[in-house]
């Protein structure tokens, strides 16, 4: 968990009105409680006013509050056919997180929006959908946000199989198929790789580093000089 979404939780704890101590909080999630004093204590000095009771626990000063998030009819209704669309391409763990969502968005819904998602009559379904799509999606999200080399074998579209390591850096969802976008040991460069055609699929312990001409950044600006030169080069009418 990032450390902002960690002084998000904490103050949703607090939020509930009840005195708790850092021991709690800190098992609810799943961090030392040193941690969750120095979260305390960076939350004080933010302006976040925590009222602290020897022996007791921390609780917020009755009246602070912070803003509700609300949203239109129109926001609503796109929010849950986005979810739906997802939840027919996307693996068994992100169907689980895109439900918990927007149960969590149901219940914080007034009573003039709480039968909106019910009502959308917008559907994805997934029975055309198959396993290989997306088989090696958790392990690769897991691999981007920790910055871990993967390794896996792969056959390309004229059925050539080889095995590549690479620095795994996005991954895009093209309609029909997954795509990762990748610093490719073996070849030296940026490469695009189906997830449908890897096998064998290892996060390795080996982390790397950004290095200059090899982020993603780097990727997308090779991109944007491409659509560029082809701007260029069109016939004219």
């Amino acid at each position: 968990m990032r450390r902002a979404d960690r002084l998000f939780q904490i103050v949703q704890i607090l939020r509930r009105g009840k005195v708790v101590t850092a021991a709690q909080i800190a098992d609810e999630l799943e961090v030392s409680e040193r941690t969750v004093y120095r979260d305390l204590s960076d939350l004080s000095a933010r302006g976040v006013p925590l009222r602290a009771e020897a022996g007791v626990g921390y609780a917020l000063e009755k009246g602070f509050d912070i803003p509700p998030l609300m949203f239109t009819g129109q926001e609503l209704e796109a929010i849950v056919i986005a979810s739906r669309i997802l939840e027919s391409w996307a693996d068994s763990e992100t169907r689980k997180q895109i439900r918990a969502a927007l149960e969590k968005i149901e219940q914080a819904l007034p009573k003039t929006l709480r039968e909106k998602p019910s009502r959308v009559r917008v559907f994805a379904p997934d029975f055309m959908t198959v396993a290989d799509i997306w088989q090696a999606l958790p392990a690769l999200r897991s691999a981007i946000n920790e910055q871990r080399k993967c390794h896996f074998h792969y056959r390309d579209e004229h059925g050539r199989e080889s095995e590549r390591t690479i620095r795994p850096l996005a991954v895009y969802f093209w309609g029909k198929v997954w795509t990762c976008v990748g610093w490719c040991e073996m070849r030296g460069d940026f490469r695009h790789f189906r997830l449908d055609r890897m096998r064998e699929f290892l996060t390795l312990a080996e982390r790397f580093q950004d290095e200059p001409g090899k982020t993603l950044q780097d990727f997308e600006a090779i991109l944007r000089a491409c659509e560029f030169e082809q701007k260029v080069n069109a016939p004219a009418d």
